[in-house]
């Protein structure tokens, strides 16, 4: 083509303009590199710039479809800014969380999104007090200063449980992982309030369900409702992984969902478009909230912002959705 290294090296690198190389000839070039399926040196350029172009996602349960659309959404997102994203699975453990940090800071990651486990503080803590950008989706620690993107969790909790009120149950349960995570929390306290104003709360209601022997748990406290004095007529399941095998477990029982007993579940299954019923669901702004993480990391990532004063806490609302067509 008759043009110096230097003069493809400031075209393929975006920089035509700045090197006043006409655009005849960046097109040129750029027809070349295409015909001889040139890729640009990836490793080179986060040499240049000092920075690797990824971001590292971690997630609690990726088989979750609610982990699976967030992780969808923050793709989007993160490549309209030119970074890829690594992502990473924990299962709720701590321990899988640290070693997916190790990993992802041997990748050299430019910042981290991560869905936090129980207990998972520690780790949290040492990538603040390292200064590496990061942002919590979905839950936080209140005792970290952390810039987080969640709902409010309490209010949702708070309405799914009135609209059973509202609907007549009387003796309405509550389904919820043992967990000491604030959303876990906030949705055990939003059940709790809505029941305390009538006079309704029964401990004997709350279910907490254990991660890893979600199954088996599920099962027997259906059970135990099945055969209880007090006539159960609400459920309230907090998690859609919950309720999935929940509703499994009613079915199993011969239970009429909505007729013997009315539920609300969080966040709407693909099973439920398959079932003569509708389920109220809460809805989640599953698509704000990744873009939302990526936007905030990205401004940490590029303005270096870590002290307490750029700290952003985005509490989204959720809405109960009563319809499945709405």
């Amino acid at each position: 083509m008759g043009v110096s290294t230097a003069t493809v090296s400031l075209v393929l690198s975006g920089k035509a303009a700045e090197g006043r190389v006409g655009k005849e000839i960046s097109e040129k070039i750029r027809e070349t590199a295409k015909s001889m399926n040139y890729l640009p040196n990836g490793l080179a350029r986060s040499l240049r710039i000092g920075r690797s172009q990824t971001i590292g996602l971690i997630v609690a349960d990726i088989s979750n479809p609610f982990f699976g659309t967030l992780s969808l959404y923050i793709q989007e997102e993160a490549e309209k800014f030119g970074y890829t994203v690594i992502i990473a699975n924990t299962n709720e453990s701590s321990t899988k969380m640290g070693e997916m940090i190790d990993i992802l800071k041997s990748r050299q990651v430019d910042g981290y999104i991560i869905v936090p486990t129980e207990d998972g503080d520690s780790y949290i803590t040492q990538l603040v007090e390292s200064n590496k950008p990061l942002v919590l989706v979905d839950r936080y620690f209140p005792n970290i200063q952390t810039n987080n993107v969640i709902i409010d969790n309490y209010r949702a909790s708070y309405d799914a449980t009135r609209s059973l009120l509202n609907n007549g149950c009387k003796h309405i349960c509550l389904f919820m992982y043992k967990s000491k995570l604030q959303h876990m929390i906030e949705r055990k306290k939003g059940y709790h309030d809505a029941l305390a104003e009538v006079n309704r709360f029964d401990e004997e209601f709350l279910f907490e369900i254990n991660y890893a022997n979600i199954a088996e748990d599920i099962a027997s406290s259906v059970k135990k409702i099945v055969s209880m004095k007090k006539t159960i007529d609400g459920i309230f399941f907090t998690t859609n992984s919950i309720s999935i095998i929940g509703i499994k477990e009613l079915l199993n029982h011969g239970i009429e969902i909505q007729k013997q007993i009315q539920i609300v579940c969080f966040d709407k299954s693909d099973a439920f478009d398959f079932m003569n019923i509708t389920i109220p669901y809460v809805r989640q702004p599953v698509a704000k909230m990744g873009r939302t993480s990526v936007d905030l990391l990205i401004d940490q990532i590029t303005n270096h912002g870590d002290n307490e004063a750029d700290l952003i806490m985005c509490k989204l609302s959720a809405k109960l959705i009563e319809y499945q067509d709405n």
